[in-house]
């Protein structure tokens, strides 16, 4: 059992492993960028490239990476594979974090600079 302070418990080692690993995963550009575009709708791994402005065999070895994680999952449509955030909770998060951050790129210069100051 861990210990906490205040309200909650502190997570297990085992979770705290996961989540070093999720955010290991999204710790590239590339495949934070995938997952973010994955995150809005499905896609092939053309689509993907295409979006990401990514070459096609470096996309492709993202998604594997991301597979192999569990962030994404697959499904066959004819000939085609198509890609898929496999965890909600990964969209939720991913969405938030780049929203966020998004949001303070947009504030005036000053405004982020106080703000990062604690004011």
């Amino acid at each position: 059992m861990a210990t906490g302070v205040g309200d909650f418990e502190d997570p297990s080692a085992e979770v705290l492993t996961e989540a070093a690993a999720a955010f290991g995963m999204l710790a590239s550009p590339a495949r934070l960028h995938i997952v973010w575009a994955l995150a809005h709708g499905e896609s092939d791994v053309t689509g993907l490239a295409e979006r990401v402005g990514g070459a096609l065999p470096a996309v492709s070895q993202h998604l594997t990476k991301l597979k192999l994680a569990g962030l994404v999952r697959s499904r066959r449509e004819g000939r085609r594979v198509v890609y898929l955030v496999d965890d909600p909770d990964v969209v939720t998060m991913v969405r938030w974090l780049v929203g966020q951050l998004s949001e303070r790129a947009r504030q005036p210069v000053p405004a982020r600079r106080l703000r990062d100051l604690g004011a």
